[in-house]
């Protein structure tokens, strides 16, 4: 029995995980995108999207609102994902609000290591200008801020859905809603990061060749 469950685990796992990831891409193709040319972070020191698979949210001013927002995105999206090298949290919120982001940390830091839960501080023209590059049908509320994330791409490119059963285009996902969460966006990140490391795989085979 022990030696069946060695062989399990060394060789039927990785099969089964890459036929998961595989599957994802064959079976729903490419993730869509729906906004090109997205704008870089660049009132930010260190975080920037070039490269990266991030998860970019708006807490706006009241951030203490937002909490449950975090947890709900901490346990179902980043525990899940925040092991893959190139994937990244960027939460934008308005400069002067720095003491309560602080406070959400400290209690994110009792849930899962958050080394890639990235706050970025940012002025409402910088914030503004940053969202509106994101083209889509959600506003943000009179605090600057969203209850909606999006998946940016390491080009630059918010990607989403067409055809969604709900929404049709569906441009963002609710962190107010655990369904949407679990129903959805898990299902578009396995996708996104499928895709880049498929390519990747195909590009290591045509050095080696």
């Amino acid at each position: 029995m022990k030696k069946a469950f060695v062989l399990i685990v060394l060789f039927v796992l990785p099969i089964v995980a890459y036929l998961f990831f595989a599957s994802g891409v064959n079976n729903f193709g490419k993730l869509p995108v729906l906004t090109e040319n997205v704008k870089e972070i660049d009132f930010s020191k260190d975080i920037r999207f070039k490269d990266k698979i991030t998860v970019l949210g708006f807490l706006g001013t009241n951030v203490d609102s937002r909490k449950g927002n975090a947890f709900n995105l901490n346990q179902k999206i980043y525990k899940r994902f925040h092991e893959f090298n190139d994937f990244q949290f960027v939460m934008v919120v308005p400069n002067g609000t720095e003491d309560k982001v602080d406070e959400i940390k400290k209690e994110l830091t009792t849930l899962s290591e958050i080394d890639k839960w990235n706050f970025v501080f940012a002025t409402q023209e910088e914030i503004m200008a940053l969202y509106s590059s994101l083209k889509t049908d959600i506003q943000l509320d009179d605090r600057l801020g969203t209850s909606y994330v999006f998946i940016i791409d390491k080009n630059f490119k918010l990607r989403g859905r067409t055809k969604d059963e709900d929404e049709g285009t569906k441009y963002g996902f609710n962190s107010n809603s655990v369904a949407d969460l679990n129903n959805k966006m898990v299902d578009d990140i396995k996708i996104v990061l499928a895709e880049y490391r498929l390519a990747l795989k195909k590009n290591n085979t045509e050095r080696i060749k």
